[in-house]
């Protein structure tokens, strides 16, 4: 049986995609972003057990060799998650397709579709597009929130399945992206960004916009440059870098000003981009 860890799952959310949502995190990713405001989605739980003693609410305990959670006395304190050396939750179930539709059924009634993210969900397509064949016969819309270093190409079933990508841009040049997301390359990303665009699979693009650490200018440039006469009808969110629970080098760096986000959307209004966004 197909089986992904789930970190989380909101059930009704209006900032992951058109229309009231239900949203799924899954736990894992592959590029660890320095300015990621959700470290604790990066790596998966090694089950070394340093969290188990300091959990307040004994929602944690050692069984077998795997530390086993209780999502029913759990206070949702974030103690596991401040001790572990990896910023790794523990607070994740391993779960089906099945069983996490079970959970989204019952918002049907108040839902447009499902919005899959992470961590990075594409490092499992078989699980997507396992769920998402449920929820299409269930008549719900299925968005993928994405980093792009999933060459999307390779899983032309999945993409039938789904709706759209909201994609992520991390930087343009190479050196800034691998600054920034330790040692990863863009091309991927890049390749995405063209056939996303063939394809009419482009639901949203995004920015985080860090100055001194994401070349933001040239994002725009070049994704207009890739994609260009769509960029009139694909939402573009540029992102005000905020610290708020990011680890690491730059958690205490401040938040770009408004003089230099307004900046940011006029250029990209310029390029084309009729629905570009400050978030």
């Amino acid at each position: 049986m197909t089986r992904a860890p789930v970190n989380k799952i909101i059930p009704l959310s209006l900032v992951d995609g058109p229309g009231n949502r239900t949203s799924i995190f899954l736990q894992g990713c592959n590029i660890s972003c320095a300015y990621c405001h959700n470290p604790e989605t990066q790596a998966v739980c090694n089950h070394c057990g340093i969290c188990v003693s300091g959990c307040p609410s004994g929602a944690l305990t050692i069984v077998g060799s795997r530390v086993k959670w209780d999502p029913e006395i759990c206070k949702l304190c974030d103690q596991c998650i401040k001790v572990c050396p990896t910023f790794a939750s523990p607070r994740v179930r391993n779960m089906s397709p099945e069983e996490v539709f079970q959970e989204i059924q019952k918002n049907i009634p108040f839902i447009r579709g499902i919005t899959v993210s992470g961590g990075e969900c594409t490092l499992y397509p078989n699980f997507l597009k396992e769920l998402f064949a449920i929820a299409n016969e269930n008549g719900l819309t299925c968005l993928i929130d994405s980093n792009g270093t999933t060459d999307f190409s390779r899983f032309p079933e999945l993409m039938q399945l789904c709706n759209g990508v909201m994609l992520d841009v991390k930087a343009w040049d190479e050196q800034i992206y691998k600054k920034l997301t330790v040692g990863a390359t863009n091309s991927i990303v890049k390749k995405n960004l063209q056939y996303l665009a063939d394809c009419n699979k482009l639901e949203e693009l995004r920015i985080v916009c860090l100055p001194g650490e994401v070349d933001a200018e040239a994002v725009i440039s070049g994704i207009a440059q890739t994609i260009g006469e769509k960029a009139c009808s694909v939402r573009l969110k540029l992102i005000k870098f905020r610290h708020y629970g990011v680890k690491g080098r730059l958690q205490n760096t401040p938040s770009p000003d408004d003089a230099y986000m307004q900046k940011l959307l006029q250029l990209a209004v310029g390029f084309g981009f009729e629905k570009a966004v400050i978030v």
